[in-house]
């Protein structure tokens, strides 16, 4: 059992040597999209919701 465990160790190990890790520039310009991209997509979600909320409530009076 313990040397199951070792090897696992051994082999996560082995495989974190091999990630290939982004430059700080490459972290900036992706957080840089993903912010960007969460903004748009926030920005269309509420106003589809505005949108229904509108629609429902004149449909209900």
């Amino acid at each position: 059992m313990f040397k199951k465990v070792k090897d696992f160790f051994t082999e996560v190990k082995i495989e974190t040597k091999k990630v290939n890790y982004p430059s700080k520039e490459e972290l900036i310009g992706s957080t840089w999209v993903v912010l960007i991209t969460v903004f748009i997509v926030s920005l269309f979600l509420g106003i589809v919701d505005i949108s229904l909320s509108k629609i429902i409530s004149f449909i209900i009076r």
